[in-house]
Parts: structure tokens; C-alpha cells; sequence
């Protein structure tokens, strides 16, 4: 059927028509972003991340692309030609483009993350200011989520300098040196473990998952101690640093009287990433 035929059909029906071309596009655009969800929520890997990045890109342009055109559609059942209104979208998209810079720094910069794998969906990164998880990439915003679980959103534009964390986490270490006496040195294994289970339970928003803890060792000079290890978010130490450090050192002086405060060390680790023949 031609456009000439739904133009000699009655004004009721021609709105009907353009209102259920109004739920359709608003229908395609609900699964398109369904879609792009699903692909966000699937497991990350080496393999499908830079595919997920690209889809929020696409999905942004997707969306943006099925509106207008079927607000192209519904003016031309109203008389207005299609030729016309590309025209005038044109003229206005240069309009907009010069008075808009940004917007279309947004939009080249967003590709230009994309194709110079810069960071991808998934990846802990650190950008103008802020850290977290990567949640999407639009034409105009890189959206993380924060320690605390919220969205921040940063203009693709204002994105100069990023830090990549491979792994999603910094792993903080601390050695609890032990006394030789194995019966002081249990009461102060079970001490340091309680306090960092009460660590993690004051303090959940730094910690990136439970504290690991590798036992007891020895040096090669003979001194006893135990290591656990936080795997932390970037920027957050400090209260390993001091909060827990002190709060730790009290309770075995308790212990043993004598206990020095650089028994207990606290350093950070990079751990090395593994590598896999075609992976990134």
C-alpha cells in the first residue's frame, strides 16, 4: 500500500495509526535496551567485554535513531514530506553541533574509548575524579558504579587521564608478627582474626571481598607471623592503614606488654595479571 492510500483514510484512523506507531517505536526501543541489559549482565570475560562496550554505545544510537524516524513517519501522515523534515533535521544538526560542541566531543570521544580499548564495560577504573565499575557507554555519558552502589556519570569529553585496575581490586597486605611462644602466638592469631572479621563488618564499602588469610609463616630469619590480605577499592587504605592498624596493635599489647608497633606492616601488592594466548 501506498502513502496515498492511508492519506484518503479518515482522521480518526490516521491518528490511531500514528499512536500505535508511538507504542511500537516506544516498544522497540524497551527491547533494545532490554537486549543491551541482558548482554550487560552476562559474565565478564576477556572475550565478550568489548562487545558489551560497544552494545551500550550502539544501543544509545540505536534508540536515538528509532525515534526519529518515527517521528519522521508520523509527520509525514500529517502532510509533511520526509525530504523536508531530513532537510530540517540537518540544518538544525549543524545548528545544534555549533552551538552544542560538547555534545559532539561526548559522542567522538565515546568512540574513540571504544576503538582505542581504552577501558571496557566491567573494568575498575579511576576517571576525572572518581572510581568504580564501568557500568555502560553512551553517546555522551560513562556511567561507573561507586563503593557505595551509586551511579556517577561523567561527560565522555572530560575524560583525559584513566587508570585501569586489571584485576578490579588493590590487594593490601598486612603481617601480624607472632610471639614465639605458641600459646601467645594462638591467642594473637584468633585476636587478629576477630578484628578483621569486626573490620569487614564496620567497614564493608572498601572491602572488594572477605579477607584471605595464608596462615602462619616463618621468615628465613625464623620470626613467626601471619598475613591476610584485603583486596580493597582504589583509594581506600587509609583505613587499613591507621583505623585497623591501631586498633589491632592495642589488642595484642594486651597480650604481650612488649609487642612494637612495627610488628605489624601494612603494604600494598600488584598482583600480576595472568595472560593468555589471545586474550587482551
Amino acid at each position: 500500500m501506498d502513502i496515498d492510500y492511508f492519506r484518503e483514510l479518515s482522521p480518526t484512523f490516521r491518528v490511531l495509526l500514528v499512536l500505535g506507531l508511538a507504542v511500537a517505536a516506544h516498544l522497540a526501543v524497551y527491547a533494545v535496551r532490554h537486549l543491551n541489559q541482558r548482554v550487560i549482565a552476562a559474565t565478564i570475560s576477556q572475550r565478550v567485554s568489548k562487545a558489551r562496550t560497544i552494545a551500550t554505545l550502539v544501543t544509545s544510537i540505536a534508540v536515538f535513531l528509532l525515534y526519529f524516524g518515527a517521528i519522521g513517519f508520523a509527520l509525514s501522515e500529517f502532510g509533511i514530506s520526509i525530504t523536508a523534515y531530513l532537510a530540517s533535521a540537518s540544518i538544525l544538526g549543524l545548528a545544534i553541533a555549533f552551538g552544542s560542541q560538547g555534545i559532539v566531543q561526548d559522542f567522538v570521544m565515546g568512540l574513540t574509548i571504544v576503538f582505542s580499548d581504552l577501558f571496557d564495560v566491567g573494568d575498575m577504573v579511576e576517571m576525572g575524579g572518581q572510581t568504580g565499575v564501568v557500568r555502560g557507554l553512551g553517546m555522551r555519558f560513562t556511567v561507573l558504579v561507586n563503593s557505595f552502589g551509586a551511579e556517577v556519570y561523567i561527560p565522555n569529553r572530560s575524560i583525559a587521564n584513566v587508570i585501569r585496575y586489571p584485576r578490579g581490586y588493590v590487594r593490601c597486605i598486612a603481617d601480624v608478627t607472632l610471639a614465639s611462644d605458641p600459646e601467645k602466638a594462638k591467642e594473637m592469631e584468633q585476636t587478629t582474626r576477630q578484628i578483621v572479621t569486626g573490620f569487614g563488618e564496620q567497614f564493608p564499602g572498601i572491602l572488594r571481598t572477605p579477607p584471605d588469610y595464608e596462615g602462619q609463616q616463618r621468615t628465613s630469619s625464623g620470626r613467626l607471623f601471619l598475613r591476610v590480605k584485603f583486596r580493597i577499592w582504589p583509594g581506600r587504605g587509609t583505613l587499613i592503614e591507621n583505623d585497623f592498624r591501631k586498633e589491632l596493635l592495642d589488642a595484642l599489647k594486651k597480650i604481650d606488654p612488649a609487642y612494637a608497633d612495627w610488628m605489624v606492616a601494612v603494604s600494598y601488592e600488584v598482583e600480576q595479571r595472568a595472560i593468555r594466548l589471545g586474550a587482551r
